[in-house]
């Protein structure tokens, strides 16, 4: 059995190739709810943990941030991001961390974004991220999942095999009781229907703030 997190061992051609087939069509859907998340929060800096191949940067202002941190446990994925990204050459920094061991390390950051990450370390391991790197505000998308298999059916489906030996069910009422517990509100939430059967959930939070 291979050992090591699977993440580390996925190619990043076969995670975009299969998240952006017509009938999954992750990627796309999610660079559009990037676009909002980079835009939306009065911020100058933020964090994007999972960056994977670096989808949705080309939505960074440069005129509004001063640093992106893109967080990822992959090296190859994070030399990608850097290469695609050049152009935030001064803004971007990539950070290669394990979530699980190494959340003590993160930077401070005002805005953290957490796309379809959760469910691969967990609420507790999110929990220690987010005292870290002490964020404002969280954007949060979580996969919720109708029929079987949190991964749909695709050419690339076997380079996921191992996945399900880190991923945890979400649910959004559990994630925001945890949020709740570092004193984080729920400020929004939309849903996005997929091709597949499953949807995508954004849930924004604030941090409470002492009168």
């Amino acid at each position: 059995m291979n050992k090591g997190n699977p993440w580390k061992s996925i190619a990043l051609s076969d995670y975009e190739g299969h998240m952006s087939l017509d009938g999954v069509r992750q990627l796309q859907e999610m660079n559009r709810i990037m676009q909002g998340q980079f835009e939306m929060f009065p911020v100058t800096s933020a964090m994007v943990l999972g960056i994977a191949g670096g989808n949705g940067l080309e939505h960074v202002n440069a005129g509004k941030y001063r640093k992106v941190y893109g967080v990822d446990i992959n090296p190859q994925y994070l030399k990608e991001v850097s290469e695609r990204y050049g152009k935030l050459s001064g803004i971007l920094e990539c950070l290669c961390l394990d979530l699980l061991s190494q959340a003590d390390s993160l930077p401070h950051a005002e805005l953290l974004i957490a796309n379809l990450l959760i469910e691969y370390i967990g609420y507790g391991a999110f929990q220690k991220v987010l005292e870290a790197v002490r964020p404002g505000y969280v954007s949060c998308v979580i996969q919720v999942n109708e029929g079987e298999g949190f991964v749909s059916d695709s050419p690339y489906l076997h380079a996921f095999d191992r996945l399900s030996e880190v991923h945890h069910e979400m649910n959004e009422t559990e994630l925001t009781q945890a949020m709740e517990e570092l004193g984080y509100h729920r400020t929004a939430m939309a849903e996005y229907p997929l091709p597949n059967g499953k949807k995508l959930v954004r849930l924004d939070y604030n941090q409470k703030r002492p009168l």
